[in-house]
């Protein structure tokens, strides 16, 4: 593992709840692993989750974000905001979410680029979704079943915060 470089003393993510932060700060936790912008399977009995590969049509797959985020939810109805109130509520955000993170008192990864000062390492980590997806536009829903994929970090514990 490569060192971070240590962080400041009070980060604002330490200091702040999900609901105190401001606009720009809450932006920022974000890490750019675009999980939340894949398509996801619910067992209705069991409520298990199953990651795909099949992104969102408005996932730019290169820089890991919404092509048009500001209007996504006019595009897509179905895209879910993340408030303090969803973060606290989904069962599908991965483990290594800095959101859920927050949310849930624990620290951000070292992979995250507040901890690390760049934005590549999320991606050098393999945490994140580049170069692995296909986009929902060319699969039909009916065969998502057939895109179902393991991701680092899909499990808590499974060691992508080492």
């Amino acid at each position: 593992m490569v060192a971070s470089p240590a962080p400041a003393e009070n980060p604002f993510w330490r200091e702040k709840t999900l609901e105190e932060m401001t606009a720009s700060e809450w932006e920022a936790l974000c890490d750019g692993c675009a999980r939340c912008c894949l398509n996801k399977l619910e067992d209705a009995d069991t409520g298990a989750i199953e990651w795909t590969n099949v992104a969102c049509l408005m996932l730019d797959e290169a820089a890991c974000r919404c092509r048009d985020y500001e209007n996504r939810q006019k595009t897509v109805s179905d895209c879910v905001p993340l408030t303090p109130q969803t973060v606290r509520s989904l069962t599908w955000l991965p483990p290594s979410c800095a959101y859920r993170l927050i949310a849930e008192g624990r620290e951000l990864y070292w992979w995250h680029y507040l901890v690390s000062g760049d934005r590549e390492t999320v991606h050098q980590a393999g945490i994140s979704v580049r170069g692995r997806t296909v986009s929902e536009n060319d699969v039909p829903v009916e065969d998502l079943e057939e895109f179902i994929v393991d991701w680092p970090g899909e499990e808590a514990g499974d060691g992508a915060g080492d």
